[in-house]
């Protein structure tokens, strides 16, 4: 089931005695969490007859969650046990049958658990050991999969922190930063925090995103690439040269050129198959959000497929000289700078 508040906030109603979120994105499973927490935490609910112990790990010791959950109190004490990092493929079989065993039995205690996984395509092949304890925790409590935002949903995320901080960030700014910092959102978060102050709580404005904003390796070096398709080799360069300085590894910078030109290179196939670039992100498994194969199906509409090609080939022998070729990185960095500069011309 995929996760809605409607459904969670039903759940803490019925005081249901697990909660178990899964999916890609730490942020909104952390999110999701602390809500069950505080709602555990509310007026219905004092804090002083709530005691939260957090076991961090993939696969927690079954004793200590034995001990942890079935203490009892005096004082009625409702025992909350917090599993954030829990990873149901670290345990053997049979500590998992006495986790299911536990989670089902225990009278005096509310499990709070999330799995994050690492991309798509590992959420879609999960371990069967992970979908059995889904399974179980669907037949006594609260289990949900956390759905990938999208770039709209993480620009008005922004925009709501940013009220809360007595700032003006209008959607076209939300939706730069995520360009230049990428989906993560607790660095999102601290950009905007940062920029807020920057801004003296008045409004963050585009301008002041480029000035003071950190960026990705990723978008620094799309942004080197429009340069390129645009022939401007003497700013690429520039741009190369700025993030050298910056200490970022050669084979870093390179490697993020290849996947650039590949997705340029994957949409613009994808065209000529009349497929969307929204059918390339599912056919070639992407994770993550769509929009950077938008960006691209934009910057490859000045090259044929076969320019795309030899772009390809040019960076296949810059790894190739990275790795083997005894003259200097930075010289061999340029090179294919200016020789991508000159690509589309053929």
């Amino acid at each position: 089931m995929i996760h809605s508040e409607t459904a969670l906030d039903a759940a803490l109603k019925k005081g249901l005695p697990v909660y178990y979120f899964y999916g890609t994105d730490a942020f909104f499973l952390q999110r999701a969490a602390q809500k069950v927490l505080s709602a555990l935490e509310g007026e219905d609910s004092p804090a002083r007859d709530v005691e939260i112990t957090r076991i961090d790990g993939p696969a927690p010791d079954i004793g200590e969650l034995v001990m942890a959950a079935g203490a009892v109190s005096l004082f009625g004490t409702r025992r909350v046990i917090l599993l954030p990092q829990l990873q149901p493929s670290a345990y053997t079989d049979k500590d998992l049958d006495a986790l299911c065993d536990l989670l089902s039995s225990a009278e005096n205690a509310v499990f709070v658990m999330a799995t994050r996984f690492e991309d798509e395509r590992a959420l879609k092949n999960m371990p069967k050991r992970a979908e059995r304890l889904i399974a179980q925790c669907g037949q006594i409590g609260y289990v949900a999969q956390m759905a990938a935002a999208s770039v709209r949903d993480m620009a008005q995320l922004l925009s709501a922190r940013a009220r809360q901080l007595d700032t003006a960030l209008p959607d076209g700014t939300a939706r730069l930063m995520l360009e230049r910092c990428g989906p993560d959102f607790f660095l999102l978060q601290n950009e905007l925090d940062k920029l807020a102050a920057a801004s003296g709580y008045t409004e963050i404005t585009p301008e002041l995103v480029r000035q003071m904003g950190v960026q990705s390796l990723e978008a620094d070096v799309f942004e080197m690439i429009r340069l390129i398709n645009g022939k401007n080799a003497a700013a690429a360069c520039k741009k190369l040269r700025t993030l050298r300085r910056a200490q970022n590894d050669p084979a870093s910078i390179a490697a993020a050129m290849v996947a650039s030109y590949l997705d340029m290179y994957r949409v613009k196939a994808g065209q000529e198959a009349q497929r969307s670039y929204q059918q390339v992100f599912k056919d070639f498994a992407y994770t993550g959000k769509d929009y950077r194969l938008k960006k691209s199906g934009e910057a490859a509409a000045r090259y044929s497929k076969r320019q795309l090609a030899a772009c390809l080939r040019v960076l296949g022998e810059l790894d190739t000289a990275l790795k083997s070729s005894p003259l200097n990185k930075d010289i061999l960095l340029e090179q294919a700078v200016c020789r991508l500069a000159t690509a589309g011309d053929r």
